[in-house]
Parts: C-alpha cells; structure tokens; sequence
C-alpha cells in the first residue's frame, strides 16, 4: 500500500538581504539534509556580538540573503544519507565551529578549530535565526537533558569560549585568575573561574557590577575607573591568567602588568585596535599574550556538562523569532543582562 508523505507547512526565517540591511521576517520552504547533514527544529538561538559580522557583511565572502545565529538549539527532525551516531528526536545544538574538511594540514594533526577551510554557522551557511537549520554533522553537539533550550544556547559560544579558554589557560587551583568585564562573555568566565577552584579577581569599570561580580564567585571587585587594576592584581601576587572578555584593546593593554611570573593574557573579546605592548613588559616574568577562539563540538558539550554538573547559567533576555531585529538591537546597545537570546 502506497505511503502518503506529509508535506511541511512553510517556516518563518529571520535574514539579512544585503549587507547592512535590515532583518527581513519571511517564509521559506523547510530544507531537506543532505548527505552528512542533520535537520535541527530549533528551539533557542543566542544573539552574539560576532552577528554584527553577518549583519554588517564584515566577514569576507558572505553570501546574501544570509541567516544569522550560532548559539543554536534544538532537536534533530531529519538525517541525511550517510548520518550514524544521531538519531530524530535527539536534542543538538551548534556553536561557532559549524564545520571542517577534515583533509587539510590542521585537521589531519586533529586540530579542527584552525581547520583552513573551517564553517561557520550563520556565514558560511544560514544559521539559526530560523525554525529549521541545516548543519554539517560534524558541527553538532549533544545537549544535556537538564539544560533548558534558552540557558543552554549561550553556552555554545560565550559559554565554550571563556570555559575552553580558561581550562587551556595554564592556572591551576587556587591561583588567581581575573577576568577582566562582567558583561555578556565575563558573567560567564567569572562563574567558570570559580567553579575551577581559581582565586577569581573580576575587572570592571565603576562600582555597580561589584555586587553581581562577588554573586557570580568573584573573591574580589576591581573598579578599573577608580584604582590601577594592574597594580591591585600585583597586590594579590599577580594574575596567572587575565582573561580578556571586554572588546577594549586600551584596556587589555593596562592589565598587562598585572600578569605575574608565567602570566597569560587571554583575549577572547575581540577589537580591531591593537593592544599595545613592549617587549620588556613580555621577557619580565616571561609572561605571554595568546588569543582563543570557541571550541569544537567536543569542546562545546565538555562545556555543557561541565555547567550542568556545577550551576553556571548565563543570565539572559528573550525574544520571539519574529522580534530579530529588537533582539539585535539590544544586544548592540549593551545594555542587556547579559545575553539575548531567540525563542522559536
């Protein structure tokens, strides 16, 4: 007896028709997968600072209309030909890392986040400002079951980068580690910090994030517009690690000398301007400057586990799919508490 397939009714997509344009709420047909890829119904999807390279058409090569969003989660629906190892109904999300060729000299050594012809979900191909995602197998994580969809979507890019970061950073408990910004990124580093056990120095400008700061596990609040943080962090006996979350150049170059013998200045919050540096300031306690970017899937759901075993949660604000643009716009303004993240 013959089987009637079902068809799917159209989905609402948030996209970018041209560089610099503003978000467009149209339908689109639902995509099928194709080999190697799985279908996602998305459920959440994070609004990151890193759209505005979407948005703005800053990243080279995008191709126009574009789909942002890649703090995504939700459930598989669909597999392509050739898909082992996930099954429809499964939860799944993806972060930054959106894919690999695995055949080039990085991925060969297994470093697949430095892959040279590496994806990026929301430029590369439509991301997750959208009800159903097409993604590359290998760009997926698992998501905890614990994990509800809105808390666990910024952990797949502000959560795996200050994680990943930190636990690569070099320090070990309890040297103190200072994370220089209590916004969208350092929320979430100070709360790792701490549940790694390292003595935790939060870095801000003026007194009103000092509360928060000692909530989310900072032993201690440095106001960086009324006291020189570097010479407080060298009051506490040096930073093992500065991690970077604020995009301020001129600020990650004050904190420099705060690093102690064997510091490491991790910058993670990204700025076109550059920090500034002398060489004296390196070869004294040999102290070393390194720049990190996410992580793969792997490292995404190391990061998930790690939340759900400890309690750390991004704080958030939400939006409806169709309020892309108000969500956008919140988040550029920067006054969101502290990641803004699409409900679908």
């Amino acid at each position: 007896m013959a089987t009637t397939q079902v068809a799917l009714a159209p989905m609402k997509v948030a996209q970018i028709p041209s560089p610099g344009a503003d978000f467009q709420i149209v339908e689109r047909e639902i995509p099928e997968p194709g080999s190697g890829e799985v279908r996602i119904k998305v459920q959440a999807c994070g609004v990151c600072h890193s759209d505005v390279l979407t948005k703005e058409g800053l990243w080279p090569g995008i191709q126009y209309p574009r789909i942002p969003g890649h703090e995504v989660v939700g459930i598989i629906d669909e597999v392509g030909a050739g898909v082992s190892g996930w099954t429809i109904g499964q939860r799944a999300g993806v972060g930054w890392h959106g894919g690999h060729d695995g055949t080039c000299i990085a991925c060969r050594r297994g470093d697949f986040g430095n892959c040279q012809n590496i994806k990026i979900a929301g430029i590369s191909y439509d991301g997750g400002y959208q009800q159903y995602m097409l993604a590359p197998v290998e760009a997926v994580a698992a998501i905890p079951e614990s994990l509800n969809d809105a808390e666990a979507a910024p952990l797949l890019c502000a959560g795996v980068t200050t994680f990943n970061a930190l636990r690569h950073g070099g320090a070990l408990p309890p040297d103190l580690v200072a994370v220089q910004g209590v916004g969208g990124l350092g929320h979430l580093g100070i709360q790792f910090a701490s549940k790694c056990g390292y003595k935790v120095a939060a870095i801000g400008r003026g007194s009103e994030n000092a509360v928060l700061a000692k909530k989310l596990g900072a032993t201690v609040y440095i106001d960086s517009s009324a006291t020189n943080a570097a010479a407080e962090l060298q009051k506490l006996g040096g930073a093992r690690v500065i991690l970077a979350t604020a995009p301020s150049a001129k600020s990650m170059s004050e904190l420099i000398d705060g690093l102690g013998p064997n510091g490491k200045l991790i910058v993670i919050g990204a700025d076109f301007n550059p920090i500034e540096v002398t060489p004296i300031q390196l070869i004294s306690g040999s102290r070393t400057i390194q720049g990190w970017a996410s992580g793969t899937p792997t490292d995404s759901e190391d990061t998930l586990r790690f939340a759900e075993l400890t309690g750390v949660r991004p704080m958030i604000e939400t939006y409806p799919l169709e309020k892309a643009g108000e969500a956008y716009a919140r988040m550029l303004s920067g006054d969101a508490q502290f990641r803004v993240v699409l409900t679908m």
